[in-house]
């Protein structure tokens, strides 16, 4: 049966470093719920009740537009393999930019990967596990290269170019920081 806690277990930490497929969602108030899956060595746990991830660019912006209009979020960790488990994690998150003055102390905990853009922080409120029994079993076969490689043939100007023109405003018209004028970030 689930269990919830007012903060991670420091087993809730191994399970999360085990995992190599993680999922974010948030809402607006208005408009659609996102959930977006992620990949690669991007998240990290900074404290018992503290995570933040390395954020890529990709197709769409929603969680840090999401996050800019009101800060909930949840995580969502599932055991493919082993023991069944199910783990999620509710907070309040914020995004960070590079060019904040807190991106230096986040950035050292990360290997910045090519297209990172932000990175997303969350104090965590509550937490809760459940039994994953209804989850089937799948083997991981590695990390698909085709996002890190579209990242690094578009080099950094193209990507500033294209986080302008396909990351600056959500699906459902919401500014996010990356839209917003430098000062007003």
């Amino acid at each position: 049966m689930g269990k919830t806690y007012a903060s991670m277990l420091p087993e809730h930490e191994s399970f999360i470093r085990a995992q190599k497929l993680f999922f974010v969602g948030t809402a607006a108030s208005n408009g659609h719920v996102n959930i977006s899956p992620k990949g690669y060595d991007a998240m990290r746990v900074l404290s018992p009740n503290r995570i933040a991830y390395l954020d890529l660019t990709g197709s769409g912006n929603e969680t840090s537009a999401h996050l800019t209009e009101n800060s909930r979020i949840t995580f969502m960790f599932i055991a493919f393999d082993g023991k069944p488990l199910i783990l999620r994690l509710y907070g309040t998150g914020r995004v960070v930019l590079p060019e904040s003055a807190e991106w230096a102390d986040l950035a050292l905990h990360f290997a910045l990967l090519p297209g990172y853009r932000q990175i997303i922080t969350a104090e965590i409120d509550l937490v809760k596990t459940s039994c994953g029994y209804g989850v089937p079993f799948y083997a991981y076969e590695g990390e698909r290269s085709l996002l890190l490689d579209w990242a690094n043939h578009k080099g950094e100007e193209e990507l500033q170019r294209y986080r302008q023109t396909k990351n600056a405003v959500s699906m459902d018209g919401i500014l996010t920081p990356i839209g917003k004028p430098l000062d007003e970030r």
